[in-house]
């Protein structure tokens, strides 16, 4: 593992130090942890904005989509708990 220096203003090295402390654990493992679930956000947030952008030039090179008032019935449908059938495909564009 290698080293990282890591200048913190002393407010927030107070606040994770309280919030260590209060956890159980130090500093260090608290800051360590923070910093492995941003990363993991990012990650998550860039393969998803990777994967819509993918979509998107799909559906424009294909002409194929679902209808956005029949995703947005199915996915009210399914937030509610209800078993739904997923919308059909169709041509968008000539």
């Amino acid at each position: 593992m290698s080293t990282t220096t890591l200048r913190l203003p002393s407010d927030l090295r107070d606040r994770v130090a309280r919030l260590a402390e209060e956890s159980g654990t130090t500093a260090h493992s608290f800051m360590l942890a923070a910093i492995a679930e941003r990363v993991t956000s990012e990650e998550l947030r860039h393969k998803f904005l990777s994967e819509g952008n993918d979509r998107l030039a799909n559906m424009l090179t294909s002409g194929l989509g679902i209808d956005w008032a029949d995703m947005r019935d199915y996915l009210g449908e399914r937030a509610a708990g209800h078993a739904q059938a997923v919308p059909k495909v169709k041509r968008w564009r000539g």
